[in-house]
């Protein structure tokens, strides 16, 4: 069995199979202040006065914090109303969190062996700790809200080993973009994503969360990597909830197995509007960009940092670029504070966030003008993605982004790092 149908198996109880529907145990859900309200909506429609576990919620605030007009602040106070009411123990106000799929495993809420259901897509980020984490819709939110149970079908499991080491300038960005550009947005339908190999076991926790995110951008349900040594002292230090180590047989049936070689591989960027347009950044240099953004749930953790801040320090962003830079959380920004790569940045020319999602989804923070163009560390490039349908979204690594903040232009971030 593969470790998507070992934890399966074992929150519903029974034996499983790709393909068969099941009735599981949910072990967290998260919610956040854009999602959260159409859940709450519907919980109060099927007729449910109390959550199944207070102790097993998170509300999140993450999208657009400080509120940036009154129909947000709304949501967000029907969200601080809602958990008051309900007495939920795992409360992320503005200044307090950061971006959920950040605080989850940084808070120790998101552990190996759990279902983690999320009512946001990116929420199989938490699959590079072992989880099997799943973005759901606002009404599957609603009944696990309720009954702390959800219906799932078994995805077919696809395992995608890389071989090798990723040369200098080269990160798990470009890696995870690659693989996307390979097997296409549609390349993994609701299946399970397994990635392992040595590149993986090489890779950091920041690192292996960045690809762990990108396997909902392929169409698949979610992205794990199995727990090893790395992930463990992660999580002991922060865990919650007790683990469980839940790890593939090592003659499990998966639908196909894909494997990269990693030695040759290119810093990589996605053109609009599709994250599958992938070339290599030799391909699209000279690209003239107004904005760089580095952050999101993505790339917006202290790694991603600094790498950007060993990039930019002493220099100055082009005179007509933009430069924001969001960490992904108050824990993020506090150690980037401490370690000088937040002043890196301001004195190149560049603005810092509250941590939050910012401008990747384009509500604010960063919004995009007709005929303005993006190179964006965040996961998706979508036709009016980060602001106006005449904008356009290149998507690449911190390292990419702040080389190309410096000339103006999409740039080989192996020039600076030389």
């Amino acid at each position: 069995m593969s470790m998507c149908e070992k934890i399966l198996a074992d929150a519903s109880n029974q034996k499983v199979s790709p393909g068969d529907i099941v009735k599981a145990k949910v072990d967290f859900l998260m919610l956040h202040e854009i999602t959260g309200p159409l859940a709450v909506d519907a919980f109060h429609r099927m007729g449910f006065k109390k959550v199944w576990n207070n102790e097993r919620i998170a509300v999140i605030f993450d999208h657009d914090i400080p509120a940036s007009n009154v129909k947000t602040a709304e949501l967000a106070l029907k969200m601080r109303k809602f958990v008051k009411e309900q007495g939920i123990k795992h409360f992320y106000d503005v200044g307090r969190g950061g971006i959920a799929h950040q605080v989850l495993p940084e808070k120790g809420l998101a552990v190996p062996g759990m279902i983690l259901v999320g009512a946001d897509s990116h929420t199989c980020t938490a699959g590079a700790l072992g989880v099997f984490a799943v973005g759901v819709g606002s009404t599957e939110a609603a009944a696990v809200l309720g009954t702390g149970m959800l219906w799932f079908r078994v995805p077919e499991t696809i395992r995608i080993l890389y071989h090798g080491s990723l040369k200098p300038g080269v990160f798990p960005k470009d890696l995870i973009l690659h693989t996307i550009g390979v097997l296409g947005e549609d390349g993994a339908v609701y299946k399970a994503i397994e990635f392992s190999g040595e590149t993986i076991k090489e890779m950091s926790i920041d690192g292996r969360m960045t690809i762990t995110n990108m396997a909902v951008e392929m169409g698949a349900k979610t992205g794990l990597i199995e727990p090893d040594e790395k992930i463990m002292q992660y999580v002991s230090k922060r865990a919650k909830i007790k683990p469980k180590i839940i790890k593939p047989d090592s003659n499990a049936n998966y639908e196909d197995t894909i494997e990269f070689e990693v030695e040759d591989l290119e810093p990589m960027v996605a053109a609009p509007y599709r994250v599958d347009n992938v070339h290599s950044v030799s391909e699209v240099e000279d690209i003239e960009i107004d904005q760089v953004f580095i952050g999101s749930c993505t790339n917006g953790r202290l790694e991603d940092l600094e790498i950007a801040a060993k990039i930019l320090k002493g220099k100055k962003i082009y005179p007509h670029v933009r430069l924001i830079v969001i960490p992904a959380s108050i824990e993020i920004y506090t150690e980037a504070l401490k370690r000088g790569f937040l002043q890196v940045f301001l004195e190149a020319g560049g603005v810092v966030g509250v941590p939050s999602c910012g401008p990747c989804m384009g509500m604010s923070h960063g919004v995009l003008a007709a005929g303005e163009t993006c190179l964006s560390t965040t996961n998706r490039n979508f036709l009016s993605r980060m602001g106006h349908k005449n904008s356009k979204v290149y998507l690449a690594s911190p390292a990419t982004a702040a080389a190309s903040a410096i000339t103006g232009h999409i740039t080989d971030p192996r020039r600076f790092l030389t």
